[in-house]
């Protein structure tokens, strides 16, 4: 597949994931040994030209034969978050964001600093055949919370209602819930306090292997050794008195559209245990 030429830039870089052999509280913490050890990413950069960001976001990823967790750092000056129901557009505020490519399908997490999380499932259209591996009740595209979507770049005049994506459209599915989805934050000063200066958020997620059925392929759940997945880790930030959004990423995308799992970061899973 040939990308968009704002697209086409060097491979991205890949993490190593590593297991732990301790059990994680899901509390937002981030204090435990096996967080410790687990190696950081590099401070996020901007999105489009992978220049420096305002603030600091790190992220790292551990994993067991239950979960897999993923931990953020996020530095904020102000910590602000008003959204409180589930699916609501967090994307309107602050957020940190998970997407995992499964090939023919993604799935996206958002989460702000309240702990409200946005789910949405997406199913690539040409992947979506009668009968085929995705043609269930559970992704009924005759349902009323059912939506196509073309990437952040649908309803431009250049790339209406197919995107800029050289696959096109996908079904996208925001009434899909992961199976068994764990999170936690935990803040690091006073939300919403505009007369504090905060030290930021962590951000702490638990995703069962179990529920990565359809994201997972012909690929084993849990992983083996060597098995490679690509993941966008993200955050957006809403400057203040504005309706102007800063996204910043482990890797660059390379455009405003950050629906491109080809540009995702590539993690590769061992069995060496950090604790």
């Amino acid at each position: 597949m040939t990308l968009p030429e704002e697209h086409s830039k060097e491979v991205q870089s890949t993490y190593v994931c590593y297991r732990t052999g301790t059990p994680i509280q899901i509390d937002g913490s981030l204090e435990e040994n096996a967080w410790r050890k687990a190696p950081k990413s590099p401070r996020f950069v901007e999105v489009v030209s992978g220049g420096p960001a305002l603030y600091d976001t790190r992220a790292a990823m551990l994993w067991d034969d239950q979960y897999l967790y993923v931990g953020f750092w996020v530095e904020e000056p102000f910590v602000q978050a008003n959204l409180t129901e589930r699916d609501a557009i967090i994307f309107a505020e602050n957020d940190v964001e998970v997407f995992i490519d499964g090939i023919d399908a993604y799935y996206e997490l958002e989460i702000n600093a309240r702990n409200t999380i946005y789910e949405v499932f997406f199913i690539w259209k040409d992947a979506y055949q009668r009968k085929g591996v995705f043609d269930v009740p559970e992704f009924d595209v005759y349902a009323p919370n059912v939506y196509t979507f073309g990437g952040n770049h649908d309803r431009s005049v250049a790339h209406f209602w197919r995107g800029s994506h050289p696959r096109g459209a996908r079904w996208a599915f925001p009434g899909w819930d992961m199976p068994g989805l764990k999170t936690a934050v935990e803040i690091d000063g006073k939300i919403n306090d505009p007369t504090n200066v905060d030290r930021g958020w962590t951000v702490e997620i638990a995703i069962p292997w179990s529920g990565m059925q359809w994201l997972a392929g012909k690929r084993a759940l849990p992983p083996r050794e060597g098995d490679e997945w690509r993941f966008q880790f993200a955050r957006y930030e809403k400057l203040a008195s504005t309706d102007h959004h800063l996204g910043w990423t482990w890797d660059p995308v390379g455009s405003t559209d950050n629906h491109y799992p080809e540009r995702f970061t590539t993690v590769k899973f061992s069995q060496e245990s950090v604790d």
